[in-house]
């Protein structure tokens, strides 16, 4: 029996070992983290609402989002961490409509947009954060921009 040819072997190697880096990169999709935040009124610092929140802070948890799931709680959402500013969101094989939140780092809400279905466009806003929550929950719970979240300190 022939041995195969060298080339082959090279690429089966480099194309294992291209597929470690990139599941090494992704970062774990593993079970959320959950953490309570508190929203707060830019004007008098009282409380406006409380959401129980999955975190999303890795590559793939970020990516996947709210994707595989078919609703929210009335006070349920996803927080997504990132690095530096956020980068566009989309709706992506999402079921149902949202509220798209952008915070900067010092937990100041920057942008609300309240996206259905069907938004075929990516929604951006200044921050290092995003909070996803039902649709129109910060229009029921009068949070606008400026208004505050506060954001755990092992996610600052």
């Amino acid at each position: 029996m022939d041995s195969p040819p060298r080339w082959l072997v090279v690429g089966l190697v480099l194309a294992l070992a291209a597929s470690g880096v990139l599941v090494a990169t992704l970062g774990s999709s593993g079970p959320y983290d959950r953490t309570t935040l508190t929203i707060t009124d830019e004007q008098n610092a009282t409380a406006l609402a409380t959401v129980e929140v999955r975190i999303a802070d890795s590559f793939k948890k970020r990516y996947t989002g709210l994707s595989n799931t078919t609703s929210l709680g009335a006070n349920e959402g996803m927080l997504f961490v990132h690095d530096r500013n956020a980068p566009g969101y989309v709706m992506r094989d999402m079921a149902f409509p949202i509220d798209i939140v952008f915070i900067d780092s010092d937990g100041k809400i920057t942008r609300i947009h309240h996206a259905t279905v069907d938004a075929d466009r990516t929604f951006h806003g200044p921050g290092r954060y995003v909070l996803e929550l039902p649709y129109n929950y910060t229009r029921d719970n009068d949070i606008t921009v400026g208004d505050r979240v506060e954001i755990p300190a092992e996610y600052r």
